[in-house]
């Protein structure tokens, strides 16, 4: 069986449903990916400085529940989230990966480079 790379890298989003922290009701938010194999990268975009980086509700979500689902295309993924170090190897190839894909000549990501918050998920197919 392909890999969720082979399958879906030129998908633009994915959907990404996360547990409220707080109210425990699924939460769905769409959002760019990359993906490696069967493990997708995110990174949170809507930061605009080093010090928010990871504060948006599906960071905080994840990291109090690990456990997610995500849709690509048609196909459903249930996935175990983890946040990778800031400024890591991981982060590094996570940017090298993301960028590229989204960056366009009237839309500069290199702000984004810089701030945004990384997450890695590993991905089995829904049940």
């Amino acid at each position: 069986m392909s890999t969720v790379e082979e399958r879906w890298a030129t998908e633009p989003y994915c959907y990404l449903t996360t547990t409220g922290r707080r109210s425990g009701k699924p939460h769905e938010i769409e959002i760019w990916f990359a993906a490696v194999g069967d493990t997708i990268y995110l990174m949170n975009g809507t930061s605009s400085d080093l010090e928010k980086a990871g504060q948006s509700d599906w960071v905080k979500n994840l990291q109090a529940n690990p456990s997610v689902r995500v849709r690509i295309g048609d196909e459903q993924f249930t996935g175990e989230a983890r946040v990778v170090p800031f400024d890591s190897e991981e982060h590094e190839r996570i940017r090298d990966l993301l960028v590229p894909k989204y960056e366009r000549a009237d839309y500069n990501l290199s702000r984004w480079r810089k701030v945004a918050f990384p997450v890695a998920i590993a991905l089995s197919p829904a049940s």
